[in-house]
Order: structure tokens, then sequence, then C-alpha cells
């Protein structure tokens, strides 16, 4: 079915719908009461004010029917500019283009500001989220399980955020099932700034979508009503990894309130940004390993495997990488001098080193890539970390923080 596209408003219905939307102490549902009650907004605007609070009460009708503010001239004229450049579209909630799922909410929000390929509000979606200080190997699951789904026509569905919604958005951009940001600010602002560029991209090849009014700076209660949105829109949400306080969890919560099914990756159980992963899984989240579980549990068929790549040459056994020095070669591979408060700092490349590790297991090829350091290099600093404690190695050429680190 083609996806409508978004009616035109004419002056007056655009000043009634934003002098409503956007009217200090009435909330989205109170607004959908007045609306399922009176039809468009300016026939809610001609009521009493006690039509209105038979409906909704008396404190939101006097808040519908408050005045507009004194530079509201401004926004309208604002939002008629914004309108009208290539790619914006302004969805009301009786227009049919506007996104189904979101008219499951209880408070959907009246007006969605949206930049770029609306269709993709329409399309079957999952949210991956998780931490904004995610780990490296956090980093990397995100961007691998939003290349597949959105290679199987899946929408990637996030929040914009540093770490995992970040590397979310880009490892579905390219893809044919696209990526979609749901925002904290207004619709004509980027935050965080660092990710303006990727902003940029999503709205050439994606969709951005905001409810707030133009102009509106990001503010800490913006983000879990944005949560709510993502949640909605989507029929899964993936938590790749995420403290126990932490927004991620807030977006699980609301989804699983929905009926929307909750996926989340577990994680080391020394690393403090697994707990919350953890927790949901406890609390009855399907954990998962890799994202096609996910498109089975939704019933979406994966992408199609690309040809086997060549064969890689095998992986060198550590001890063998470390023959010729004796020192190493008489420690047994599963124990290690554990490090002790006398033990000396770690130098720089050691620590960038512990940090590119994080808390899950990674091959030297893995480091290699989150380092960019040359493979002696790479080989030594990783055999000063064993000796000093603060590395193990694992079967099959792995390596792994050790638990005390």
């Amino acid at each position: 079915m083609p996806i409508p596209t978004p009616l035109p408003l004419l002056t007056d219905e655009l000043s009634a719908w934003l002098r409503l939307a956007h009217a200090r102490g009435l909330k989205p549902a109170a607004l959908r009461a007045l609306l399922g009650a009176f039809g468009l907004p300016q026939q809610v605007l001609a009521q009493p004010f006690d039509a209105l609070a038979a409906v909704c009460g008396r404190e939101a009708a006097q808040a519908a029917l408050a005045p507009p503010p004194a530079d509201f001239a401004q926004q309208l004229a604002a939002v008629q500019a914004w309108r009208a450049l290539p790619g914006n579209a302004l969805v009301t909630l009786a227009d049919p283009a506007y996104p189904p799922r979101l008219l499951t909410m209880p408070d959907p929000p009246p007006l969605l500001y949206v930049k770029g390929r609306i269709e993709l509000l329409h399309a079957r979606g999952v949210a991956v989220v998780g931490s904004r200080s995610a780990t490296p190997q956090a980093l990397e699951d995100a961007r691998r399980f939003a290349r597949t789904l959105a290679a199987a026509g899946v929408a990637v569905v996030s929040g914009l955020a540093l770490g995992v919604d970040g590397a979310a958005h880009e490892g579905a951009l390219t893809e044919r099932g696209g990526t979609v940001a749901v925002i904290g600010t207004g619709a004509d602002l980027v935050y965080p700034a660092a990710h303006r560029p990727l902003a940029q991209q999503i709205a050439a090849q994606g969709a951005i979508v905001s409810e707030w009014p133009l102009g509106t700076p990001a503010r800490s209660a913006n983000f879990p009503q944005r949560n709510r949105v993502i949640s909605a829109l989507v029929e899964g949400v993936i938590v790749v990894e995420a403290a126990m306080r932490s927004g991620s969890l807030i977006t699980a919560r609301l989804a699983n309130e929905m009926g929307r099914d909750v996926f989340a990756l577990p994680g080391s159980i020394h690393a403090p940004l697994s707990r919350g992963c953890h927790r949901l899984i406890k609390e009855g989240a399907q954990l998962v390993e890799t994202p096609e579980e996910v498109l089975e549990a939704l019933g979406i068929t994966p992408p199609a495997q690309p040809g086997q790549a060549a064969s890689r040459a095998p992986r060198t056994d550590p001890a063998t990488r470390r023959r010729g020095t004796k020192d190493a070669q008489t420690l047994p591979l599963e124990f290690t001098t554990p490090a002790s408060a006398s033990s000396p700092p770690l130098d720089s490349q050691s620590e960038a080193l512990l940090a590119a590790l994080g808390h899950a297991p990674a091959t030297l090829e893995i480091l290699a890539q989150r380092t960019d350091m040359a493979e002696a290099a790479l080989q030594a600093t990783l055999l000063r970390l064993e000796l000093a404690g603060h590395v193990s190695a694992l079967p099959g050429g792995r390596f792994m923080r050790a638990s005390h680190c």
C-alpha cells in the first residue's frame, strides 16, 4: 500500500494545530481527547470553556484556550518556512500520513516534524539502543545488528545519541531498510553537535523525527518522552549495552508496556555496562547473540548471505607467537601473575589497548583494528599486560581483560 503524502495545511489550520500542540500545560493525551470529541483544532478552539472542561478537566481546558505567546506569529512563520524546505514535512495527528503504530499510544504526539523519508515511519522497525559511553565491542555489535536488520528491509530506529545510538544509525544507513532518528530537540537542531554530519546523512538517506517545536534545545526531560516514541514506532527493542541506571532501560520498559518485544545482548558479569542488559534478561527480555535471532523472533526473512569469503590463514597460537621468549615459554596460558598494588603504572600504549579490549573477548585482528597498532607492538603490549595480570589469553587466539581490572 502506498504511503499517503502529508496533507497541505492552510494557514488557519496550521495556526490552530501549533497553538494546541504546543500549548503549555496541555498534554498530548488531553489534546487527543479534545480532538476526538470536537474534531479538528479549529473546532476545539471554538468551543466554550465548560464544554472543553467536561472532556479533559478544567486545567487542560484553560491551557487549550490560553492566548498564544507574544511571538506566536514569528513561530508560525518559522514553521511555514521550514516546511517549504525540500524533504521537510509537518504531519498532524489527523493526517493519513501519520505513523499508525504511534496511534496505539495513549498520548501520541499531535505533531511530528519529519526530515527525510516519511515512508520509513510506516515500515517494519526495530530499535537498537544502548549506552552513550559504549565499549568498542558494543559499538561493533550495534553496527552489525543494525546492518543485518536493515539489509533484511527493517528500519532501524534509535535516538541519535553518542555511543550505541550513533553506531546503529551508521550500520543501517546505506542498507535498504534505512534508519530513523527520533530526537529530543527541535528538528532544526542537532544534539550532540558531534553528530551533525551523521544527522545530515540520515536526513538525506533516512528520516529524522521530532515532536518538539522548532528551536527547542536539548533538555534532560525531553529524552524520556523521546524514548516513548522510539518504543512505539517499532516492533521490538534491542538493548546492546546499558548500565543499571540508563535511558535504554526506560525505552525497554516502555516497549514492554506497549506489547513490543524486548531483546538484550549479554555481556561479561564483570562489566558495569552489561548489568542493565542482564537485569532485562532476568525480567523476561529475550537473550540474543545474533541479529538473525531477532529476525526469526519477529518472523522476518533474513537477508541473503553473500558468498563465502576466501578462507583466512589460521590464527597463530599465542604460545607460538611468543616462541623465543624464555619467560613467556614457561608461563602457562591459563595462569597469570596477579597485579598488585606495587605494580608499575601502565604506559599510554597499554592503557589504550586495555580500553580497546573492553570486557568481552577479542582476537588479535579485532584489537589491531581498534587500536591501529603495528602487529609487533600489539603483541608486545599484550604480553606485558598478560605478565602484569591485566589480560588473560583464551583458547582460539582471543584475549580478555582479567576479572579484577
